[in-house]
């Protein structure tokens, strides 16, 4: 089997509307997509599941179990495989919560409602790798000013605007980032 060509130039190929590596040699076009993030805000009693981060960005800070999908899976079982590493927890899927879009890092990120599978089975004390602690909150005990990223945030007022019940349309940006451009401050 030969190796591939590393012959990429930036250019945009006939036919096109964006600029794109394309190899000199035989042409071949490499895109360069948007990556997917899928998570859950996984809740029990008015209170919902969040994990401090063992990894950057950002150390330390707390958020919703997520992560990027995997090829092979759906965007419900790489949400599920998410809260099992990173909170050693079992959900189940209740539906699609929020879609956000964030343009500067070329991501789309696919948020659930979840519930765990056995509340008897909850272990707060397991975290995997990528987190240093798990913890349940109730609304009034998040700790808003440690959260990791802007779109847990948003997903998090998601769930608060629709705890229970039937799921309507998925949120999106919120109207002042709907680019999802902005930084946490």
């Amino acid at each position: 089997m030969s190796e591939p060509s590393p012959n990429f130039t930036r250019r945009t190929p006939a036919g096109d509307t964006h600029e794109r590596l394309v190899c000199a040699d035989c042409g071949h076009i490499a895109y360069e997509n948007p990556k997917i993030v899928t998570g859950s805000v996984v809740a029990i009693d008015g209170r919902v599941l969040l994990c401090r981060r063992a990894i950057h960005p950002p150390h330390g800070k707390w958020t919703i179990p997520a992560g990027y999908m995997e090829l092979g899976e759906t965007v419900a079982e790489g949400a599920i495989r998410e809260a099992r590493e990173e909170a050693c927890a079992d959900i189940v899927i209740e539906g699609l919560l929020a879609c956000f879009s964030i343009s500067r890092i070329g991501q789309v990120q696919l948020f659930h409602r979840a519930r765990f599978a056995d509340p008897a089975a909850i272990t707060l004390h397991d975290a995997g790798d990528e987190t240093l602690e798990t913890a349940l909150f109730a609304w009034d005990e998040i700790p808003w000013a440690e959260l990791a990223f802007p779109t847990v945030r948003w997903v998090l007022n998601a769930w608060h605007a629709n705890p229970t019940g039937p799921l309507g349309a998925p949120a999106v940006n919120p109207a002042e980032d709907p680019r999802g451009e902005h930084r946490l401050p």
